[in-house]
């Protein structure tokens, strides 16, 4: 899974990076076909929007999560991408 984390009036820093890097960690368990996530953080006045696209095989999928912690929104921002994932995984299992 190759991830790239992008920051939008906002610095990346070392410690965001790898809580985004740990909490897509979890995706990988729940669905292996994982090829490319594009992460992009940004400062919206007084919230802090994460959004991220994830390509996996058979789809693109897309979540987004505004919160006044960003660290809030990245938790929120992955579970949405998880459920997702999940869905799409047992669409494939179910038509086959």
């Amino acid at each position: 899974m190759h991830i790239i984390v992008a920051g939008h009036h906002l610095e990346i820093t070392e410690a965001l990076k790898n809580h985004v890097d740990a909490k897509f960690a979890k995706l990988g368990r729940h669905f292996d076909n994982v090829t490319d996530v594009h992460v992009i953080l940004s400062l919206e006045k007084l919230t802090q929007k994460a959004e991220a696209t994830v390509q996996i095989s058979g789809a693109t999928l897309f979540a987004e999560d505004r919160q006044e912690d960003m660290y809030a929104a990245i938790d929120n921002m992955v579970d949405k991408l998880d459920r997702q994932i999940l869905k799409h995984k047992e669409k494939t299992n179910s038509h086959r």
